[in-house]
């Protein structure tokens, strides 16, 4: 049986890679890794991942650059995206912001939190899903319902 989600691990540092590994082991998800801002950007076209944990300090993009390509790209938009940073003065988190960063975790990482912001950015994917389903629904209902739509369909 396929794994319910797929996350993304991006970092340069391969033990800081294993560690969110080992930590998010009880999750229902399939991992990739990823251990710059370019192949980054590639693994989330290629994997399409519905959580990208990303470090900020990686060399080719930094994970503020990576971010705002992933939100301002319509394809990729929707993916939540956590930082992951030892970086925590003001300016950072504004530019994490600017960026449009879904939520930070502080390095070193604590497992409890990580796990329980995991857990909630997934939850909130999945009402966000199920909501664009609904929201597409309706508008097919709507469009079903629309004077001249029956006599067109008979």
């Amino acid at each position: 049986m396929a794994e319910k989600y797929r996350i993304l691990i991006a970092d340069d540092n391969q033990a800081n890679c294993e560690l969110l590994e080992a930590y998010l082991a009880g999750v229902d998800c399939q991992i990739e890794f990823a251990y710059d801002g370019r192949e980054t950007l590639e693994k989330v076209a290629s994997f399409k991942p519905d959580l990208v944990l990303l470090d900020v300090m990686m060399p080719k993009l930094s994970g503020f650059e990576v971010c705002k390509k992933i939100k301002s790209d319509p394809q990729t938009k929707k993916i939540m995206v956590l930082m992951v940073t030892a970086l925590n003065e003001l300016g950072d988190i504004e530019r994490g912001v600017a960026a449009q960063t879904d939520d930070f975790l502080p390095k070193p990482v604590n497992r409890l939190e990580l796990l329980k912001r995991v857990e909630n950015m997934l939850k909130l994917k999945d009402v966000t899903d199920e909501l664009e389903r609904l929201r597409r629904y309706i508008e097919e209902m709507e469009k079903s319902a629309e004077p001249g739509k029956a006599e067109e369909s008979s």
